[in-house]
Formats: structure tokens, C-alpha cells, sequence
């Protein structure tokens, strides 16, 4: 809701005026490994990674205070929002073992267990703002719930489990590997320092349990392969494998409050239900869904010649939710002359809807002329999805092609080149938000009331995405003061969408907008270059990596025409273009001992950052004040916490 009170701001903004020492990031961790009887090993990793929060935002120069003329307004803080990496704090195992029974069988098992708890910050809330406001404590005065306004923390407690175990060896002529393989997430969101602004001041917890996301899969694979001797060139392998595969998602509700809509959500108080900064999971978004699939392939290799090289490869796949596919590659390698190869590839591909894209849901309700509405993202099988025009979900088809030079003009120099084409078809995309009159009168013929604006996932685009690596590398012959290699990298890539839906009368636009379709074709460089030194003379080594990133183009979310996407960059009042960066890498080792090994370095060397966003009017755009404590884009990328100086030591006992 809208507070009716002055977003002016209160103080002149004169740059950036502190400097920045935080996200100190400790990390232990020890391996060892046994032997296991005469023929058996096991090795053991365990690592311990604290991480503490970087904080890159600028000063909230708005006004803070429902007075005006409040006097703390001299002395608040301005830096009160928290903008960069979260709090992390990961405890992590690792095991890794074996056994020979034989020449022929081996057992092999390897695992790991990792905990990660954190937390990362959302919006500060001003004192005066409407979500901070104790209307239960009176619905004439604004009287905040928060004295000076509160950050509200979003709480993660991670839990990862993976585990394997196979055997593996040779009978009658064939290799042979039989494993099985099981692996779980869970996701508990605990929101803190935040309240219910719904419920009133004194009846909300401060402290939310949101519910969580939980997903795990397991796969029983056998691979085969064996020399083939069929009178047709040097050598040829074939190989052919099946896979079982079981998929489960699920979501899971949280506590009440941190979900519900009190008394204070009804007219004229329009308090917002939930949870500040993430509503929690209600009992109508909860899921538990589960998929099976079952594959099979088989592959042919063949050096036909010392020159010639060739690959057949097909892959059929069944899964119980949409049905069948089958995908196959073709590839070669020839050897024009001695140093100088070229190479060549054709694929089809595919990627199933993940059962998070298929059965997600996360709905919030707002006040709208005094009648609750849900608003939020909905699975394609709910009926307001349904009645929106949402079909099932079916997977991403993909046509890849290769090719590719290989160069040795002399011994220590190596130059590759590959061009690259991957045409997507049915990509799968959110919708925007839709709403309006006309999606209400959808809804209200299908019978669905209450619920005023939806977003849910589509086979929405087609894209074609091409481009270029080139790769040189060389060793430096020695002379006298060590070892060196050189090697610089480029890549070229380009993404278009050619082809977008339409169903239900809604607009290409409408249903993937401006904002994100540029987001996925310009919101990335499309160019990178980076170069490096290695140096090892001794005990002692270096390494030099310099990366320059290209430019990088984000939209404007300003005026009307912000949607259309018939208008390219630079044509929309408020566009922003990110200038090509270089961001550098040193690191320094050496060993004082054998059983010692001691190094520095220093992440983003220079100190580069991203370009500062503009904010207040410039050029006579109007950006608004927000960009003044998010100076950043999350776009940038190579991030925005600056320099990061490490020590490391490794001992071996």
C-alpha cells in the first residue's frame, strides 16, 4: 500500500563515502587416505567454509521518517540495506573408495554429505513505510512497527546427500559398469526480522517458518563396451548402456503466520499477508510429484584411418509424465596433414520440464478494491493456469552443430578454433504477469474467481544461439629461468529469439516481455577475451589471468514502452548499457619445504567494478532513488564485491 508520505529525498547525494573491508571467507579442510585390505582404498575429505556478507550498497538518501522534521533523520543510518554476497556458513564430507576382487571386478563407492546454512537480506523497510505500519496500535496514526525501520533476513538451512556404488571390470571381452546412484536436496527458508504486518504489531512473530522445497532423484545405469575386429579400419568400439531413472519434487508448507491473511488485509487497513520480504508456502502450494524414465543408447567409434575418425551415436528415452524421444549424434575428425585437423559434429538434443517447472506454485494475495486476490505463479494443471490457455508442458528440442580447426604450426604452440549453432525449439519460459480485464473474464468463465493476476511456465520462444572459441596455448622453451606458458582465449556468441507463442488472444509481448527477452539475448557479453601466464621455476610458481568482459545491455523498466519488444536496445528512455571491463587475477606459490606449500593471491586484482546505475533524473530520465542504495546491477558479470586477497597453506603429513 502506499503510505501517502514523500519519497523526496532528505540528503544530497556526493558519491560513495566509506570504504569497503567485509566477506572475510574462512575454509579448512583435510584429506586422507587408507589403504582397504591387500587390494581396497578409501579416502576421507572433510572441509568447513565460513563466509561473512559483503555489503556494496550506497546510502539511502530518501526520507526515512514519517516527521518530516524528525531529528533522526540526521542520524540514521544510511547504508541500511545489505546488497552483495549472503552469509554462508558449509560443512561438507566426502568419501571416495574401492575394492579388487579380481583382474576383472572392482567395487567402487564414493558419497557425500554437505550442510549450508545462510542467509541473505531483502529490502530495507523504511520506518514510514506501510509495511512497517501498527495498525492495531491505531488506525488513525501512523505509528511504525519498527521504531527505525527493519531488514528483513531470509534464512536457508540446505542439506545435500549423494551417494554411489557400482562394479565394474571386464567379462568375455566386454567392460562393463553397473552403478547405482541416489542424491537428495532439502531447503528449509526461515524468514527473520521481519513480521506480518496483516496480523498487527503485537500478534505477529518477528521470526517465520516458510516452509521449504525438497527434491531427490535416484538412477541405476549398465554400461557396456567392447573392441569390435570386422575388417573395417585400425580399431572399432562399441558401446551400448540403459539407465533407469526416478525423480521426485516436492513442496512444503510453512507455519501459519507466515502465510495468512489477518484481520488488518480487509478494507481500509489493505496490510499485506505473510511474511515480510517471502510469504510462506500455503497448503494449497504444497506438492509431491514423482516421474520415472528409462533410456537406452548405443555408440560406434571408429579410426578408420591414422587420419579418419568417426562416431554414431543414438539415445531413446521414455518418461512417464510426457512420453518419448529419441536423439542421435554424428561426428568426425580428419587429419589434413601432419599438425592440422578439422572436425565436425550434428546433434539433436533434448531437456524434459523439470517437476519444478511442471508443479511450482507460489501465491500471494493483495488488497484490490477491498476484495482479496491471489496473485503469484501457478503449476499449467492448476485451473487458473488452464483457463489462461496453459497447455502441458512438453520438453526443449534442440538441433547442435560443429565445427572446428585444430592447429600445431610448431612443437609448444596449439591453436583451436570452434564455430558453434544451437537452434532451441518449445524453450521454456515464465509468462509475465498477466492481468487485466480481459484475463479476469477468462477466469470468471472458467469459473475461477478471486485470483487477478498469474504467471505460469510455457514452451514460450524458439532461439538460435552461434559462436566462436578460439583457444591458443604455448609453452615457452626453457631458458634458465623456468617454465612458462601463455595461453589467451576468445568467444564470440550472439542469441536471437525467431519464433514466440501466442494463445488466448494475448500478445507475443504480453506474454514474454521486453525486459526478459533481452535479458536472455543481450543480457550477457558477447564477447570475452582472457589471457594468461603460468610461471613455475623450482618451489616457486605464478599464475597471471586477465579477463575482459564485453558489453552488457539492461533494459528499461520505465514508461510504457518498456514491454515492447519491437524496440531495440538504446530506443527505450531509461536503457542502460554496461561498458567491457577487465578484471584480473595474481597468485603467487611456493614451498619452503617439501611437505609444505604456501600461496597469495588476490581475486579481481584492480579492484574493478561494474558502472555505477544511474538514479534520481539524468538526461531527463527519471530513474527513481533506488539505484541509489543498489548501485549495481546483478547482471554485472563478474559481480560487485571487488577485490578478494587470500592466503592458503596445505600441509602434507
Amino acid at each position: 500500500m502506499t503510505t501517502g508520505l514523500s519519497d523526496n529525498p532528505t540528503i544530497a547525494f556526493t558519491g560513495e563515502d566509506r570504504k569497503r573491508n567485509d566477506g572475510d571467507t574462512y575454509t579448512f579442510a583435510s584429506n586422507f587416505g587408507l589403504p582397504l585390505g591387500e587390494s581396497g582404498y578409501v579416502n576421507l575429505t572433510a572441509e568447513y567454509k565460513d563466509r561473512s556478507p559483503t555489503n556494496r550498497s550506497g546510502p539511502d538518501i530518501r526520507r526515512n521518517y514519517v516527521a518530516a522534521s524528525d531529528p533522526r533523520e540526521a542520524t540514521f543510518n544510511r547504508y541500511a540495506h545489505r546488497f552483495g554476497d549472503g552469509v554462508s556458513k558449509d560443512l561438507n564430507f566426502f568419501v571416495n573408495a574401492g575394492y579388487e576382487f579380481s583382474d576383472t571386478a572392482e567395487f567402487y563407492t564414493f558419497g557425500s554429505y554437505g550442510v549450508r546454512d545462510g542467509n541473505g537480506a531483502g529490502f530495507y523497510r523504511r520506518s514510514l513505510d506501510g509495511r512497517n505500519r501498527d495498525w492495531a496500535a491505531s488506525t488513525t496514526t501512523f505509528i511504525p512497527i519498527y521504531a527505525d525501520g527493519f531488514l528483513p533476513l531470509i534464512a536457508s538451512n540446505i542439506v545435500d546427500i549423494s551417494a554411489a556404488a557400482g562394479l565394474r571390470g571386464v567379462m568375455s571381452e566386454w567392460d562393463y559398469d553397473l552403478s547405482a546412484v541416489y542424491g537428495s536436496n532439502r531447503l528449509d527458508y526461515t524468514i527473520k526480522n521481519s513480521v506480518n504486518t496483516s496480523l498487527g504489531g503485537a500478534a505477529s512473530a518477528r521470526s517465520f517458518d516458510a516452509g521449504g522445497l525438497r527434491s531427490g532423484q535416484t538412477s541405476i545405469n549398465l554400461d557396456m563396451r567392447r573392441d569390435l575386429d570386422i575388417g573395417i579400419g585400425k580399431s572399432v568400439s562399441f558401446a551400448f548402456g540403459g539407465e533407469y531413472r526416478n525423480e521426485n519434487y516436492k513442496i512444503v508448507a510453512g507455519e501459519l503466520q507466515s502465510y495468512v491473511n489477518g484481520p488488518f488485509s480487509a478494507t481500509p487497513f489493505k496490510a499485506a499477508g505473510g511474511s515480510q520480504v517471502f510469504p510462506g508456502f500455503r497448503p494449497a502450494n504444497e506438492t509431491d510429484l514423482s516421474r520415472d524414465s528409462f533410456a537406452g543408447y548405443a555408440e560406434l567409434d571408429a579410426d578408420l584411418t591414422d587420419q579418419l575418425t568417426l562416431q554414431l551415436a543414438g539415445r531413446y528415452e521414455h518418461f512417464s509424465d510426457f512420453g518419448d524421444t529419441i536423439n542421435g549424434k554424428a561426428a568426425a575428425r580428419y587429419e589434413v596433414i601432419d599438425g592440422i585437423a578439422v572436425r565436425g559434429s550434428i546433434s539433436t538434443g533434448f531437456r524434459a520440464p523439470s517437476l519444478a517447472q511442471q508443479s511450482f506454485a507460489a501465491t500471494s494475495t493483495n488488497n484490490v478494491g477491498g476484495v482479496l486476490i491471489e496473485v503469484g505463479t501457478f503449476p499449467v494443471s492448476s485451473p487458473v493456469a488452464i483457463a489462461l490457455g496453459a497447455q502441458p508442458l512438453k520438453p526443449e528440442k534442440s538441433i547442435n552443430l560443429g565445427a572446428g580447426i585444430t592447429f600445431m604450426p610448431f612443437s609448444g604452440l596449439s591453436i583451436t578454433a570452434d564455430y558453434y549453432n544451437i537452434k532451441i525449439n518449445d524453450r521454456i519460459t515464465l509468462t509475465e504477469n498477466l492481468g487485466g480485464s480481459d484475463v479476469l473474464a477468462l477466469l470468471t468463465t472458467a469459473g475461477v474467481t478471486g485470483v487477478s493476476s498469474a504467471r505460469f511456465f510455457i514452451n514460450g520462444i524458439d532461439t538460435k544461439t552461434s559462436g566462436l572459441d578460439i583457444v591458443a596455448s604455448y609453452r615457452v622453451p626453457e631458458f634458465g629461468l623456468g617454465q612458462f606458458r601463455v595461453s589467451v582465449g576468445y568467444n564470440l556468441n550472439d542469441t536471437k529469439i525467431s519464433d514466440r507463442r501466442v494463445f488466448s488472444g494475448f500478445t507475443a509481448q504480453r506474454l514474454f516481455a521486453r525486459q526478459e527477452s533481452f535479458r536472455l539475448t543481450e543480457g550477457q557479453p558477447k564477447n570475452k577475451l582472457n589471457v594468461g601466464l603460468d610461471w613455475d621455476y623450482n618451489n616457486f610458481g605464478l599464475t597471471l589471468r586477465t579477463n575482459r568482459y564485453g558489453e552488457v545491455f539492461l533494459p528499461s523498466g520505465l514508461g510504457a514502452d518498456r514491454t515492447n519488444i519491437a524496440l531495440a536496445p538504446g530506443n527505450v528512455p531509461g536503457d542502460i548499457f554496461l561498458s567491457p571491463k577487465w578484471v584480473t587475477d595474481l597468485e603467487f606459490r611456493f614451498k619452503p619445504v617439501e611437505s609444505v606449500s604456501i600461496a597469495f593471491g588476490a581475486n579481481n586484482l584492480l579492484d574493478t567494478y561494474p558502472d555505477r546505475l544511474p538514479f534520481g533524473t539524468v538526461d531527463g530520465v527519471n530513474y527513481g532513488f533506488n539505484n541509489s542504495f543498489l548501485p549495481y546491477s546483478s547482471q554485472s558479470p563478474f559481480g560487485f564485491s571487488g577485490r578478494f586477497l587470500y592466503g592458503r597453506v596445505t600441509i602434507d603429513f
